[in-house]
Formats: C-alpha cells, structure tokens, sequence
C-alpha cells in the first residue's frame, strides 16, 4: 500500500524539529527494528478489516523469552510501550501512532517517571 500525500512527510518533519523525538513510518508487513532500554526488538503491522494489527516483540537477550504487545489502532489512535527504571529515574518510553492510513514509529524517548 503506497502512501500519497504530505501529511507523514509534515508529521515526520515536526516530530523531528521538536528535539525530542524523531519519527519513523512504517509499511505494511515490514519490521522496524526497536531498542527500549535494555530491551531489543521489532514492532510491524498488517491492514485489517476492524483496523491496523501492530504486533511489538521485545526481549532482553538472546536467551530470554520475549515480549509481546499487540494492539489493533483505528486512525489517530496510538500505543505507548514504556520501561521503567528504579523509582526516581527516568523510564525509556516509545509511542506508536496511526496517522490515516500511516502507522509511525517514535523513537525511544527518557521520561520522567509519574510514580514515586
């Protein structure tokens, strides 16, 4: 599914212009590989019929069993996957964000932590 139109390319353009995170869009069934932390991994999707299907998977190593999130997003909707840290430090947090027909992948960004 090609994407027509300016609207990513803006959206793209002023994520990055902020400073604090950059965005990356994603094509249907084509990974994006992710580093969150310590955690490494790929976040893809599929079109379907009730929505967007974007399956995360993350692990801390080779040998660990890794993790998945899964979330089907209408347009404008958007997922946040966010690892804590010890309390008082910044967690590592990414946002996925369905835009029309474009699925965007933000960076990993440090935020503050809003529980003590």
């Amino acid at each position: 599914m090609a994407m027509t139109g300016r609207f990513p390319a803006i959206a793209i353009t002023l994520l990055a212009a902020t400073g604090t995170t950059a965005a990356s869009e994603l094509m249907p069934e084509s990974g994006h590989s992710i580093h969150v932390g310590r955690f490494k991994g790929a976040v893809h999707y599929t079109v379907e019929q009730d929505g967007y299907r974007v399956v995360a998977t993350l692990a801390s190593g080779d040998e660990e069993q890794p993790i998945r999130f899964v979330s089907t997003l209408g347009p404008g909707q958007r997922m946040m996957i966010s690892v804590p840290h010890a309390a008082g430090e910044p967690s590592v947090d990414f946002e996925i964000l369905r835009n029309g027909e474009a699925i965007l992948v933000n960076d990993p960004v440090w935020t503050a932590d809003l529980v003590d």
